[in-house]
């Protein structure tokens, strides 16, 4: 099992390129990013980034990777001074719309988390995240991806449209494999515990299979530990028990469903491992806080959003 996949999987994740942006001198794009995971490329000159709540901008320099959380609104610019205004990144591929020549560029993608809660993966993820292209080896997974991707977005060849959308794909896991082996270093968090071999092969089971009946004594014995040592450990690693994490993910597994599927409350109930419509419904609305229609109805009303991104169709 691929936790990770599984992870962005039952997140409902829909992208959005925001492709090449060229910024006149000093220039700004603003990116609101609600309900996304959003992250920028630097692609030449030095790049700053403004957020609220930063105590001093985030300079990027070619190569260089910065990953915001969901929520985390920002400005890019090109002075380390914050602008007076800015352009929306949305409005067009290209800012410059002064006489200036562009100077500069990033590429720029965003991940909707539409829903929650949230998978620990991604509360857990820092608000602002940069990877340096001098701290990575020049033959790393990741460099040679970002020189990839520089190379598709600049020269603009035949097949770029597809392959940039796939080299972002490809970049934005790389660098949530890197953010979760930072985050992982803590003592308690869903990235450390899959250092723990015993509680990632649990999680790996749970998330294998959301709709069967575990218990404690079933997932100790596939794991091959005691029941009293899994659930210490699982506890100490991730800072809640192997079955309060299921819950959590039956019910990313039952958001899922319910926006992308017209399968009746008792047939998504099964499918996410309770017996019933009422039982699933119950638990349901303590998690998320409405109720399964009433989530379904919003979700319909919420798909003509013009905020809510669509799926992509051949990379474009």
């Amino acid at each position: 099992m691929d936790i990770l996949s599984d992870v962005l999987r039952q997140a409902g994740l829909q992208r959005r390129l925001l492709d090449l942006r060229a910024l006149p001198e000093h220039g700004a794009l603003r990116f609101p990013c609600d309900r996304s995971i959003g992250f920028h490329v630097a692609l030449g000159t030095p790049l700053f980034v403004h957020g609220p709540d930063l105590e001093r901008p985030l300079p990027l320099a070619a190569g260089d990777l910065v990953l915001m959380a969901r929520g985390c609104e920002h400005v890019v610019a090109t002075s380390a001074k914050r602008p007076r205004g800015s352009i929306p990144a949305a409005d067009t591929a290209t800012a410059a719309g002064a006489s200036a020549a562009p100077t500069v560029g990033l590429v720029s993608g965003a991940y909707q988390l539409w829903n929650a809660p949230l998978h620990p993966l991604f509360a857990e993820l820092p608000r602002w995240s940069v990877v340096r292209a001098a701290d990575l080896g020049r033959l790393s997974p990741l460099a040679l991806t970002v020189e990839l991707l520089r190379n598709e977005v600049q020269r603009r060849e035949l097949g770029s449209g597809d392959l940039v959308s796939g080299l972002m794909d490809v970049t934005f896991t790389y660098l949530l494999r890197v953010i979760v082996e930072r985050v992982g270093a803590s003592t308690t968090s869903w990235s450390g515990a899959l250092r723990d071999r015993a509680v990632r092969a649990a999680l790996e089971l749970l998330h294998g299979d959301v709709g069967f009946g575990w218990t404690l004594d079933e997932l100790a014995r596939r794991v091959g530990v005691s029941r009293s040592v899994l659930a210490a450990r699982f506890r100490a690693a991730v800072g809640d028990t192997p079955l309060n994490h299921l819950r959590t993910l039956r019910m990313q597994a039952a958001m899922r469903l319910l926006t992308e599927t017209d399968e009746r409350l008792d047939a998504v109930a099964t499918a996410v491992g309770y017996q019933d419509a009422f039982g699933f419904s119950k638990v349901f609305k303590k998690v998320v806080g409405t109720s399964p229609r009433e989530f379904r109805r919003r979700q319909a009303e919420d798909l003509a959003s013009p905020w809510r991104f669509r799926p992509l169709v051949h990379g474009r």
